[in-house]
């Protein structure tokens, strides 16, 4: 079997190639970016691969098995378009099966919920694509809060509008664990699993953050249009919306969900204790 990993050069992706390295090995691997140089390191075949560019994936999905399809980064109305360009080059290749990374959350009212939606369309037009798939859809990262304790220091506290709604949180390696078993694994074909660990509230999250940093963080809700004009001052308009409506679904429990991860990995998704102690000891 052959398998393709788009966005080798991110995270995620690069996470996933690694995983599957130890499962595959490096030569029946293929990985796509759109600045190949970035992915380099990985020590495998990658190939140009741009959203927005069709034939780059007519060449780099011959002869492969079985594709993973991470989520794009662009607006939601490119993203569909995108997405659909990495689709139907698939089906053209004679790719057998599509695993796609999705998110979690139910869909409001809040100004990220444009994504939400364009992620929804892009797991309809896989399921109609008449290629066999697998779906999983993403739980907030918890890194980006444990990648801004600097910040949250200086500040002296966690500022958001999610009050005391509980999130389910996840992290790019469970991720990459769960999405390799799905990609190797045909039981989980026809599926979609939401991929988090146990719901928290912010009040929780400070308290671990606390305990892995030594810090004395409280946490502080922001009234809705409070956060969302401080984020689009920070972050500008497009993506000062995205985060704040982020916790506006964790305050209106739109990102608490039930988990399906054992059922996608084989096994339970990493407690948030030991999560945070791994971090104390690294």
């Amino acid at each position: 079997m052959k398998v393709a990993v788009t966005a080798a050069s991110g995270q995620l992706g690069a996470s996933i190639v690694e995983l599957l390295i130890s499962e595959i090995g490096k030569t029946s691997i293929v990985g796509t970016a759109r600045n190949p140089s970035k992915a380099e390191h990985l020590g495998i075949t990658i190939m140009p691969g741009d959203y927005n560019n069709k034939a780059d994936f007519d060449a780099a999905l011959k002869g492969i098995d079985v594709l993973l399809i991470v989520s794009g980064m662009d607006a939601p109305d490119k993203r569909i378009i995108q997405h659909r360009n990495i689709i139907n080059a698939a089906r053209d290749a004679g790719v057998r099966k599509i695993v796609y990374t999705s998110i979690v959350g139910d869909e409001g009212n809040s100004s990220f919920d444009a994504i939400v939606q364009s992620n929804r369309q892009t797991e309809r037009d896989i399921r109609e694509s008449g290629l066999e798939w697998s779906i999983g859809r993403n739980g907030l990262y918890i890194e980006a809060d444990v990648e801004y304790i600097e910040t949250y220091k200086k500040d002296g506290k966690v500022t958001n509008c999610a009050e005391d709604g509980l999130c389910s949180y996840t992290t790019r390696s469970e991720l990459a664990y769960a999405y390799v078993k799905m990609m190797l694994n045909d039981d989980r074909n026809g599926k979609t699993f939401n991929l988090a660990g146990e719901a928290i509230s912010q009040d929780q999250l400070t308290a671990y953050l606390n305990e892995a940093f030594g810090s004395r963080l409280v946490y502080e809700a922001m009234s809705p249009e409070a956060y969302l004009s401080y984020q689009e001052k920070i972050n500008g308009e497009f993506l000062g919306k995205v985060i704040a409506g982020i916790y506006d679904k964790i305050r209106n429990g739109e990102f608490h969900i039930q988990s399906n991860f054992k059922a996608a990995a084989g096994r339970k998704h990493l407690e948030w204790t030991d999560y945070f102690n791994s971090l104390q000891q690294s």
